[in-house]
């Protein structure tokens, strides 16, 4: 406000203390850099494996009326609310909430803990692609027959002169799942039996934490370089896969099947739920990320264009990967000559074993298993290490004197990344699948990013205030957004959100493992507790903040904080230097 002293590049008006050293703020080299980077982040294996299978479920054609309706009602203006406080504040997705509003500082941590179980188990992924693209080179791919050490007498090779409807069918299973089951997984009878290291698995996981590593070991000017290349080739993957998938015989009943509009499935409130989840995983809100790589931008940099691009970019990226999954999977009906909902999969299985099955069934099908699994690859590492740099600018945001140097940066780096596999190789061992979806299922469930939401847009809405960010936006790129932006984090989006999360609390169902295998009663309570190990860090940093401030909500604290417990009056925004 004009009563406020001016801030610009995050920084107050004041001079530091003499001898107190100020950490200085790198910045992206070019603009293509920052929006690559944060394209690259947003746009991951969720766009392939999840948005198709879940438009096809929930009513084709017709799940793009509730996924438009969240993605404009919460996820662009959550999406700008992170870009532009990244940009303003020139902080990281924890210190950020410090700045502007201590009282919710908790936001920050219980992003940074998400991010961290994240880390955990999305890498795993790309452990298993890394796996899956070695085999790529093999003289005939393993999962395409029973020839294997690893088959059982269950193992059938399905074509369209095997009758589905047979006794044998019902207790026969393909060369692709066995492969996935038996060769991958080398999986146990349940998270009790952790079984044995399978180090092949943990050397591809090693070798995905090597690259994480390299990709970001020079910060932004590592980072900025690599995703010339991570961002931008996996489409002309997905081209090629597209090309290759619509000049396949049964591909127009897939893509038939895939939008075939079904009015009636918007009344289904599951569909709405759903259509909520995937906005939020898909544009990486509530993680921290965008937050991150944001604060590296120039102070004038148009934070608000951006987001309408890289948005519309994510949304098209989603839409045009259900073309290419499903003239693939409606290939793959036709040459089995069963029903296409019968091969639809979601997730995992989708990647690992409905695809690879497919690719089987193509002429030269190295090839096409190369270009899928280095597509997984490249799409999973972006995401990967843009978390894995989220986590870096806390640390040099928390710890700017310490981390000054660049050797100490890269020790903690290294550190982190050892830490992490070591972690990681827990869902390596013959009952690692259980602890992983065990972790990804709860820990980094929606439902958290859903009341991570909520806070996020209570703080700016009604405490720092909408219109105090409409100008610290407008004193940035000189204009002001769409004015419905701002009534959405007032209204629209927490109202949205506390709806979509009562009703994933009420619909909760509890996990299985390829929906047959029933978790013990004491994995239950694990997940919940890792689901509330970061959601309440919010209100326990309320309560701490409430506990160590001094005077009431409205006045300035005087204690050594120096700053605001509550910047209720909207008015003025004072920051610690």
């Amino acid at each position: 406000s004009k009563q406020s002293p001016k801030l610009e590049h995050g920084a107050t008006t004041r001079k530091p203390k003499p001898g107190k050293m100020v950490h200085k703020r790198g910045h992206w080299a070019r603009k293509a850099e920052y929006f690559l980077a944060v394209g690259g982040d947003i746009v991951g294996l969720g766009n392939v494996w999840r948005f198709p299978y879940l438009c096809y479920k929930n009513g084709g054609g017709v799940f793009l009326v509730p996924y438009l309706f969240f993605l404009v009602t919460c996820g662009v203006p959550l999406f700008l609310l992170e870009t532009s406080l990244g940009q303003y504040t020139r902080k990281s997705g924890l210190t950020c909430w410090r700045k502007i509003c201590p009282l919710f500082e908790g936001i920050g941590s219980a992003n940074l803990i998400i991010n961290a179980y994240f880390n955990f188990t999305y890498i795993i992924i790309l452990a298993w692609a890394f796996f899956y693209l070695f085999y790529s080179f093999s003289k005939e791919l393993p999962w395409a027959s029973c020839n294997n050490t690893w088959n059982t007498v269950h193992c059938k090779e399905f074509d369209k002169n095997f009758s589905t409807s047979s006794e044998e069918l019902e207790n026969s299973t393909s060369p692709a799942m066995e492969f996935w089951e038996r060769r991958v997984l080398n999986i146990s009878g349940g998270i009790e039996v952790l079984g044995s290291l399978h180090w092949e698995m943990a050397l591809c996981l090693l070798l995905t934490w090597i690259i994480c590593y390299f990709c970001i070991w020079k910060g932004v000017k590592s980072t900025g370089k690599v995703v010339y290349f991570t961002a931008t080739f996996p489409y002309v993957m997905l081209l090629i896969l597209l090309v290759r998938g619509l000049t396949l015989p049964g591909a127009k009943d897939g893509i038939i099947f895939y939008l075939y509009p079904e009015p009636s499935r918007l009344a289904d409130p599951e569909v709405w739920m759903e259509a909520g989840t995937q906005v939020f995983f898909s544009y990486a809100v509530c993680f921290g990320g965008l937050t991150a790589l944001s604060s590296y931008n120039k102070y004038n940099n148009d934070c608000y264009k951006d987001c309408i691009y890289l948005c519309l970019m994510n949304s098209g990226t989603s839409f045009l990967a259900g073309f290419v999954v499903f003239s693939t999977l409606g290939f793959m009906a036709y040459e089995q000559g069963v029903p296409i909902k019968d091969v639809a999969e979601s997730g995992p299985g989708l990647i690992f074993i409905v695809y690879p099955n497919a690719i089987s069934m193509m002429p030269l099908p190295q090839l096409w298993a190369f270009c899928l699994f280095l597509m997984v690859i490249l799409l999973g590492l972006d995401t990967e290490f843009v978390s894995l740099e989220t986590f870096m600018t806390i640390a040099m945001d928390m710890f700017p004197i310490l981390l000054k140097n660049k050797r100490m940066k890269q020790v903690v780096l290294v550190i982190t990344c050892i830490l992490s596999f070591m972690i990681g190789l827990l869902m390596v061992t013959e009952g690692g699948v259980y602890i992983f979806y065990l972790v990804e299922h709860y820990a980094c469930s929606g439902t958290c990013l859903l009341f991570i939401a909520i806070f996020e847009t209570i703080c700016i809405g009604w405490v720092y205030g909408a219109d105090h960010l409409y100008d610290n936006i407008e004193d940035m790129i000189g204009y002001r957004p769409w004015p419905i932006i701002k009534y959405c984090w007032t209204f629209l989006t927490p109202v949205i959100c506390m709806g979509t999360f009562i009703f994933s609390l009420v619909d909760y169902t509890p996990l299985k493992y390829n929906n047959t295998y029933v978790y013990p009663s004491w994995c239950y309570v694990l997940g919940w507790l890792l689901s509330l190990s970061s959601i309440m860090l919010v209100p326990l940093s309320m309560v701490f903040r409430l506990i160590v401030g001094k005077g009431n909500l409205n006045e300035v604290n005087k204690s050594d904080i120096g700053i605001f417990l509550f910047c209720g009056d909207h008015k003025i925004l004072k920051m610690p230097l």
